[in-house]
């Protein structure tokens, strides 16, 4: 489950509750995604927030941009995260689709690349290892619970990413708009191949949708506002042209066709994305998926 930190008139009560209550229900990972130019809390503080405010569920930055950090400073506040959280932290990673987010922070958008983006992975995991990056005393710690560092899952939707990550990451975490699980078995088959081809365990497959819950038609209206709100850098009239196909919207029994559908095809992971920061949304969600995860 992802935490609503793309909803407006956020405050910390609403983000703790969620915390808490995805950490008390039948969910594997509590996720939240990364925007520069955007009023949403800024992901690496929220880490720590999560870290503290849970015990049990794996937390998923899904996804933070290296581009956008400096990649030794990043690399320590995931270990600090993942020493926090006392080793369950997973790590998504991309590239980032909007160059606002770069000018934002002073990036160069030609970095907006796979290339530059698996040279900074790189150098986070010198510092995970307990390298020296230069002649201080002691090196960059703190040393990540996990050992070589947090889990790592790229973000993406296409099947170049896909192939270009399979030498540093452990999965992917992707993004379906159009709930195919066809089109997602074609990605994910593309990533076993590549993972095997790089000699390594089969990857972590997960990907991740929209979801509104209740009657069909006002469920879809409530995507329809996130979308608009959320797109905010794509023009409103192709927004609204996609809207009505993307993302789900109708009732838990509904919802859970689809978690099954997604099941059949292999999927170790669906994170769902919130449309509001209604906790009645989490809990009815919470309630539905209990029949999927009951043995």
């Amino acid at each position: 489950m992802t935490l609503p930190v793309m909803e407006p008139d956020l405050d910390s009560a609403t983000l703790r509750a969620w915390a808490t209550a995805v950490d008390e229900g039948p969910f594997s990972a509590l996720c939240w995604g990364e925007r520069i130019a955007f009023d949403n809390p800024d992901s690496l503080t929220l880490l720590g927030a999560v870290a503290a405010w849970t015990e049990r569920v794996r937390l998923v930055t899904t996804v933070i941009v290296p581009q956008l950090h400096d990649p030794v400073m990043l690399a320590k506040a995931l270990a600090t995260g993942d020493l926090i959280s006392g080793g369950r932290l997973t790590v998504g990673i991309g590239v980032g689709g909007r160059h606002e987010d770069y000018r934002a922070v002073g990036a160069d958008p030609a970095t907006q690349t796979m290339r530059e983006m698996a040279q900074r992975v790189e150098l986070m995991k010198r510092v995970w290892a307990g390298e020296k990056l230069t002649e201080s005393v002691l090196p960059v710690g703190p040393a990540p619970v996990q050992a070589g560092g947090p889990q790592l899952l790229v973000g993406t939707i296409g099947p170049k990413t896909v192939r270009s990550a399979a030498s540093w990451a452990d999965g992917m975490a992707g993004t379906i708009l159009d709930l195919d699980p066809v089109k997602q078995k074609d990605l994910f088959d593309i990533a076993r191949t590549a993972w095997a081809d790089a000699g390594k365990p089969a990857p972590h497959l997960a990907t991740s949708f929209w979801f509104a819950l209740g009657e069909p038609e006002a469920a879809r209206a409530q995507v329809h506002r996130h979308l608009r709100r959320y797109m905010n850098w794509i023009p409103g009239e192709y927004v609204d042209a996609m809207a009505p196909a993307t993302g789900f919207a109708g009732t838990e029994d509904d919802l859970l066709v689809v978690l099954e559908r997604f099941q059949e095809i292999g999927t170790d992971e669906v994170h769902l994305i919130p449309t509001s920061s209604d906790l009645d949304q989490l809990t009815r969600v919470a309630d539905a998926v209990k029949q999927l995860v009951q043995p």
